[in-house]
């Protein structure tokens, strides 16, 4: 199945310049939504992994499915205010805005082998913070995870001290 075929894209939205790719449409299709949960589900199936970490909020979705398969904790990472305990912040700045992203302090122990996952790196802001939040409170980082990558934005560079896989590329598209 071609998996990007499953993806729509949204030209202008949410600005100008911008083409927003819509995972919904995957989302909603259930052999392509299976299909990429399958995807990340064998290629970490086999790895010692402590636990998942899912960024608000389409990595929430594919974060918390290879989490239950895998049998380990899933962890998020929100947009600030949202997490009710006792936090820790990272700013970022990405394609069409800023932001800040907080985890819990005690979300994962000192050398647990975490895997990042995200619907799409683009510039890398919300993955850099990620990185970043991650390793603050302890984890060591096995690989980020993106259904998406849009290539000509670079954000790979903004984690490039990162294992990283993508399922599909929208390059220059």
């Amino acid at each position: 199945m071609d998996l990007k075929k499953s993806v729509r894209s949204i030209v202008n939205w949410p600005i100008e310049g911008v083409i927003f790719r819509d995972l919904t449409t995957l989302m909603k299709d259930p052999e392509a939504f299976r299909e990429s949960c399958d995807i990340l589900y064998e290629r970490y199936k086999d790895q010692k992994i402590d636990k998942i970490v899912g960024i608000d909020a389409r990595g929430f979705v594919f974060g918390a499915v290879l989490a239950y398969k895998l049998g380990i904790g899933f962890i998020p990472v929100r947009k600030k205010g949202k997490l009710p305990s006792e936090t820790i912040e990272e700013s970022y700045s990405l394609e069409y805005g800023s932001g800040t992203l907080e985890i819990h302090k005690d979300g994962i122990a000192q050398g647990e082998k975490v895997v990042i996952v995200d619907d799409l790196i683009a510039t890398g802001g919300t993955a850099g913070a990620t990185v970043n939040l991650v390793r603050k409170i302890g984890g060591d980082i096995v690989e980020c995870a993106f259904l998406i990558e849009l290539p000509d934005l670079k954000g790979r560079e903004r984690i490039s001290d990162c294992k990283i896989f993508a399922m599909m590329e929208f390059e220059g598209e």
